[in-house]
């Protein structure tokens, strides 16, 4: 029973003993790999990444085959976390990539905290042998601690099968490991939280789109209505509010702050120098600086992330001059 489990593994896994032995490996079973509820998993981790990278121009298309040499991770880190390792920015060889993880996974970890259970559900190892299993573990606890807020899909469960190679043979056992927590998953409209329920925005983009292209626009004109005695016009919200200029000097005009130069950086810096750590950070700084403005106002906008503004999110960017909107046109 045991020896069939584990040959069946190893042409779809190219599985060798020699490998495993003395270790422990946990495979997820194929029939596990083709549940569309892991599927929807690993898509809204793909979708997760690109718009947290996208002010970087990294795309990730396959997390198993794009995570291993700690690029994408080490971009992960820096932007959430503002944390940046001394790290080389390409690492080719295996060697140094295996460098490269264990800087930022010590860095991760410290700021995942323990995991839940005994075992280890990732390591430099098994990130670095590309282990979709390990990885996907790796990127849904960044989520929980990063951007709790994000709904990812729950109750997503695998099947694996755990093996150990020693001297006496081939151990395995077959085992359920929950990837997502355990909530309830209802397709209709009642699976609503109360947030999205309650959040006008998250309402308005459900409607028809001619419906919110009326609202788009209305919030267009009032902005430019405002910005109009500095000189400045508004065409494109999602991209002209990326770099937090704009909106720095509409809350200025708004609620009649003086918001001093050197507080922030007044020149909007073009896409190829925000690919740059140096700008990419004043960006951060920028969009950061108007949400705390806008928090000290009164205005709270927990489910927005400065990340998300600069990452030309369109619907963190409208919940924004909504919130303004709403509250500067009942004056």
């Amino acid at each position: 029973m045991e020896a069939d489990i584990f040959e069946s593994y190893r042409e779809e896994q190219a599985v060798d003993a020699q490998y495993f032995q003395g270790e422990k490996r946990k495979l997820i079973q194929p029939t596990s790999l083709k549940d569309p509820k892991l599927g929807k998993l690993m898509d809204a981790l793909v979708d997760w990444i690109n718009r947290t990278l996208k002010p970087e121009h990294i795309v990730v298309q396959n997390l198993q085959e794009d995570l291993y040499d700690g690029l994408v991770l080490h971009h992960l880190l820096s932007t959430l976390a503002d944390v940046h390792v001394p790290v080389e920015e390409l690492a080719l060889t295996s060697a140094a990539q295996i460098r490269k993880l264990e800087l930022i996974l010590e860095e991760l970890d410290r700021r995942l905290g323990p995991q839940d259970g005994s075992q280890i559900k990732w390591n430099i190892q098994l990130i670095h042998n590309k282990d979709l299993l390990a990885t996907i573990h790796l990127l849904v606890a960044m989520v929980r601690c990063f951007q709790p807020e994000l709904d990812l899909p729950p109750n997503v469960k695998v099947e694996v099968v755990s093996l150990e190679v020693n001297s006496g043979g081939i151990k395995s056992e077959v085992q359920t490991e929950v990837l997502t927590d355990d909530r309830p998953d209802n397709s209709g409209s009642d699976s609503l939280s109360n947030s999205e329920r309650d959040d006008p925005i998250e309402q308005l983009l459900r409607l028809e789109a001619h419906k919110v292209n009326t609202v788009k626009k209305a919030i267009l004109h009032f902005v430019n209505q405002t910005m109009a005695s500095m000189g400045l016009q508004v065409a494109d919200m999602d991209k002209q509010f990326a770099d937090g200029v704009i909106l720095l000097l509409l809350i200025g005009q708004l609620e009649g702050f003086f918001i001093p130069l050197c507080d922030f950086k007044l020149t909007p810096v073009n896409q190829s120098e925000m690919v740059r750590t140096h700008h990419r950070r004043e960006v951060l700084h920028n969009v950061t600086l108007a949400l705390v403005l806008l928090n000290d106002t009164g205005l709270q906008l927990s489910s927005v992330k400065p990340q998300d503004i600069v990452s030309q999110d369109a619907t963190a960017t409208l919940k924004v001059l909504y919130a303004l909107f709403k509250k500067h046109r009942e004056k």
